[in-house]
This record gives structure tokens, C-alpha cells and sequence, in this order.
């Protein structure tokens, strides 16, 4: 895909990995909106990036502001060409210490929130795709969590095998509407994630810059070429 001129949705923009995607597209010169709770972040990061960046504050994992969202993108530019589901938390520590509330979060924001924002693509993707034989690419955020269990992050991993199991589901399911639909697995990425979940980073980890040029080839592949699924790992992660 040529990124000159699409259109692209970015989810968890205000901070980290989001904001590094949303910065890549806009300097390859797609039309991004970014999704995120935190308005001042947004408009940060809006100022930054000019004007073919947009934030929307939206949680994705509320359904109406997930649709309020997707109709706005929608009426300002009648597609959407890209997705980006990479709106994520994670909270760690054993599994009796866990609250219903921890669990709640995490699965309504790491898989229903995926959920939400997908639905709402979909059928302008399958429109694409019937106008111009290509729909559009879907491209979800795992992690390495997603493929392996670890003590203390029961409930992170549940929800990382589950987007695993989604994507398949998802690729095999709208392969021929002309979608792609691709999931990543990447392991410690230099971020806010590690705070926000209480537990230190491993000591070389990955840079969002690093991601982020493993998205922009993704995302350029050819329109019958598709990568569905790609792990990323630091090779030292300790140094």
C-alpha cells in the first residue's frame, strides 16, 4: 500500500508506540486520526504533527464513544484504508492479589475495545474493497505475552493469546473482502507500559522507532502480500 493519502486510525495515539505510528504515517503523508482518552495529550501531539493529524478522544472500550469516534472519521473522509489497534494496559502481580476490576480493565480495553474498533472498520473496508478490489489493512498489537505464559501476568496473557486467536479468526474471515489483517508480537519495548503496569523494564529493550519501521514495511507490502504474523524481540534484552 501506498500511504500517500490515506486514510489511517490509530488507537492509544496520545503516548508511546501510538504516537510513534501516528508521527511515521503523517511524515509518509497519510491523513491520521488518533484515538486516545487523554485530550491534552492529544492536542500535544496534534500540534506537533500538523494538520494531517486529528485526536479524538474516544475509549475504546465504550461503545458509543468508540462509534461517535469511527463517525466522525467517517463523514470528514468517507474511508478508512488502515487500523492500528494499539490501545493496551497492562496490570501484573499474582493472581489471588487480583480484583475483578483489574480483570474487567484489561479485557475490556485489550480485546473489547479491539472488538469495537474493528467492528466499526469493517464495513467501509468491505465497500473499499468492492469499489476498487482492495479493502483496507487491520493491524492488531499483541505482544510475546500472547504466545507465552509468565507467572504474575495471568490476566495480560489471557487477554494477549485471546487477540492471537482473534487475528486468525479476523484474517481468515475477510481475507477475500480484500483486508488485511496482521498481528504483532513484540517483547520489552521502551515505553510508559512498563510503569503503568508496575513491574521494571528488561534493561536493553526495544525503541517505539524500532516498531514503528516494522509497521511502515507491513503496511507497504503489496495488496496480495500479507504478513499476518510478525514477533519482535530484542536480541539482548538484558545488555
Amino acid at each position: 500500500m501506498n500511504l500517500e493519502g490515506k486514510v489511517v486510525v490509530v488507537t492509544g495515539a496520545s503516548a508511546g508506540l501510538g504516537a510513534a505510528f501516528c508521527k511515521m504515517l503523517v511524515t509518509k503523508g497519510s491523513t491520521v486520526y488518533g484515538l486516545a482518552r487523554r485530550q491534552e495529550k492529544l492536542d500535544a501531539l496534534g500540534a506537533e504533527l500538523g494538520s494531517r493529524f486529528t485526536g479524538i478522544p474516544c475509549d475504546v472500550s465504550d461503545e458509543k464513544s468508540v462509534n461517535a469516534a469511527f463517525a466522525v472519521v467517517k463523514e470528514r473522509e468517507g474511508r478508512i484504508d488502515v487500523l492500528v489497534n494499539n490501545a493496551g494496559l497492562g496490570i501484573f502481580g499474582p493472581t489471588e492479589k487480583a480484583t475483578v476490576d483489574e480483570w474487567d480493565q484489561q479485557m475490556n480495553v485489550n480485546l473489547k475495545g479491539v472488538f469495537l474498533c474493528t467492528k466499526a472498520v469493517i464495513p467501509a473496508m468491505k465497500a473499499q474493497n468492492a469499489a476498487s478490489g482492495f479493502g483496507g489493512h487491520i493491524v492488531n498489537i499483541s505482544s510475546v505475552a500472547g504466545l507465552m505464559g509468565n507467572p504474575n501476568i495471568s490476566i495480560y496473557n489471557a487477554t494477549k493469546f485471546g487477540l492471537r486467536g482473534y487475528s486468525d479468526a479476523l484474517f481468515k474471515e475477510v481475507r477475500q473482502d480484500g483486508i488485511k489483517v496482521s498481528c504483532f508480537f513484540p517483547g520489552s519495548i521502551q515505553t510508559d507500559f512498563f510503569s503503568t503496569a508496575g513491574v521494571p523494564i528488561a534493561g536493553n529493550p526495544m525503541t517505539a522507532d524500532q516498531i514503528t519501521s516494522t509497521l511502515l514495511h507491513v503496511l507497504e507490502t503489496p495488496d496480495n502480500y500479507l504478513i499476518s504474523e510478525i514477533v519482535m524481540r530484542p536480541l539482548r534484552p538484558q545488555g
